[in-house]
């Protein structure tokens, strides 16, 4: 390690250990450093950097966290900078490299544990919020839209722009567009149209030197890697390109709720060996949950959306699924926008704006985890996971994800994504709480439930979504993690693409500069 940066470290480890001063010293550098790169504009800088002593970061940094247990830890950003323009990225990476500091992009703050909030070594915040432009074209059916943007306003200029067309993306409206393409992307119109990392079709994205590359000169190496293969290991994404699909001028949605008395574990088990094999047009979603409190029931949901008509919809459920007992008037007409309304659980006539809304309303703590099922699983099986959800005193939740359809067709090759053919579902878990309290008591349930999943899950490796990020499957511990150490985690949620990633990270990013806990190693790292 060379000194200066050893000596600039050492600074920084000061605040965490004995020094109230040192983050002083360390924010007067940055922003010195900022002023300096940006031609001495000083005003400037000061819209932009929020440090630890600014009245506003507090606000700034908990405007968009979804997950309490981020902003409880002391291990948060020395500042925050919210650029209007790549030039200031730019600058924050070039002075960050300077000072012997980490980088880390919010885009939407969905991340599931909280990495661009948290962090053991020093760094930097870059907050997209002020870098969200989108614009459709409908002459070549694609849109450029800046790495800050959220889904849901993607979803709500696309509806402005076009009646028929659409997006496959994911169902929460406020996740970030920069990090759910990085990971894959994928919603209800996963079985029509693939993910959202399947639409992309040019990128710009800053490199370790302040460099900003679009397709041609990334290379397609990179660009194979950055749709799905965790951009924020490679650089700071600033847009996608991303090309529309069609959708029908009418979708028809269902929310089928079902009881254990009414035969909700037998519709389950059914639902196994059918819901991968239904029409390409039709997802069905099941989410098992218990509320958390006192009443201890099981509640069942079966959650859909249809690409047509309710006259087109009955006769296929009537004859891939009759036993869910699906009728006419269980179902409701909308267009795609209100479809997006519906599955993201507001009411179809609400007005569209709500999409644009970035916060969420709850804030909850809460540990998720992710698995895919490659084998229907039996009944008893099926029931040793719903006592489960009914033992744990939160609130939980199981949400089961239908694969097939269009995914079967794609290469688990044909981006860092792999989990396409043979997979039936994926699952997530979920548990949230309120607060501090009991925290070690909710993680250890997320523990047990996975282990009990254990014989019904994808073996070799047991795979997992990257977007659903789980730390418990392994994380760097230092600089230079090993390739092998990080296969552990790494091989689960890439299989046989993440050796590659780690080949294209080795050359376009030797210095590792852009690292977390679970970012891609250099192939032929070694640990200190």
């Amino acid at each position: 390690m060379p000194m200066s940066y050893l000596a600039v470290f050492l600074i920084l480890l000061l605040p965490i250990s004995c020094s109230s001063s040192a983050p002083t010293l360390v924010e007067k550098k940055f922003k010195e450093c900022l002023i300096t790169q940006l031609g001495g504009n000083s005003q400037s800088v000061e819209k932009i950097i929020f440090t630890k002593s600014s009245s506003q970061y507090p606000q700034v940094l908990e405007a968009r966290e979804q997950n309490t247990r981020w902003v409880n830890s002391s291990w948060k950003p020395i500042l925050i900078l919210a650029p209007f323009h790549e030039s200031e990225i730019q600058a924050a990476i070039r002075c960050s490299k300077e000072l012997g500091l980490q980088l880390r992009v919010r885009s939407g703050g969905h991340d599931y544990e909280g990495q661009s909030y948290l962090s053991e070594v020093p760094f930097v915040m870059v907050d997209l919020i002020n870098m969200r432009s989108i614009q459709v074209n409908l002459c070549d059916e694609t849109a450029w839209v800046q790495a800050g943007a959220s889904v849901g306003e993607l979803y709500y200029q696309i509806s402005k722009a076009s009646k028929v067309h659409g997006f496959p993306a994911g169902t929460c409206p406020s996740v970030g567009v920069g990090g759910q393409i990085s990971g894959g992307g994928q919603g209800v119109m996963l079985r029509k149209h693939g993910l959202a990392a399947d639409h992309v079709v040019d990128a710009y994205i800053i490199d370790a030197n302040g460099k900003i590359h679009d397709r041609k000169s990334m290379g397609e190496d990179v660009f194979w890697a950055i749709r799905g293969g965790s951009s924020t290991s490679f650089g700071v994404i600033l847009a996608w390109k991303i090309r529309l699909v069609r959708v029908p001028p009418i979708v028809t949605g269902f929310n089928l709720r079902k009881t254990v008395e009414e035969g909700a574990n037998n519709l389950i088990h059914r639902w196994q060996y059918i819901a991968h094999e239904l029409h390409e047009d039709l997802v069905i979603r099941v989410i098992v949950q218990n509320s958390g409190d006192k009443s201890k029931t099981l509640r069942v949901l079966f959650n859909s959306q249809f690409l047509g008509g309710v006259d087109r919809l009955i006769p296929l459920m009537n004859k891939s699924f009759p036993e869910l007992g699906l009728q006419a008037k269980d179902c409701t007409e909308m267009n795609w926008i209100q479809s997006v309304m519906f599955i993201a659980g507001y009411n179809i006539d609400d007005p569209l704006e709500l999409l644009l809304n970035r916060t969420t309303t709850s804030k909850n703590s809460f540990k998720a985890k992710s698995d895919y099922v490659k084998e229907p699983i039996p009944k008893d099986g099926l029931e040793g996971a719903w006592k489960m959800l009914l033992e744990e005193e939160a609130a939980t939740v199981m949400i089961f994800e239908p694969y097939g359809g269009i995914m079967n067709e794609i290469s688990e090759s044909e981006t860092p994504f792999p989990h396409r053919k043979g997979n039936l579902y994926n699952i997530q878990y979920l548990v949230n709480w309120k607060g501090n309290n009991n925290e070690e008591k909710h993680l250890l349930w997320a523990k047990m439930i996975y282990r009990y999943m254990t014989p019904y899950v994808s073996k070799f490796p047991r795979a997992a979504y990257f977007n659903y990020k789980d730390l418990d499957l392994g994380k760097n511990l230092h600089d230079n993690t090993s390739y092998s150490t990080a296969s552990v985690w790494g091989e689960k949620y890439f299989k046989g693409n993440f050796r590659r990633l780690a080949q294209i990270k080795t050359k376009f990013d030797p210095q590792n500069f852009f690292r977390n806990e679970q970012s891609i190693p250099l192939l032929d790292a070694h640990p200190y």
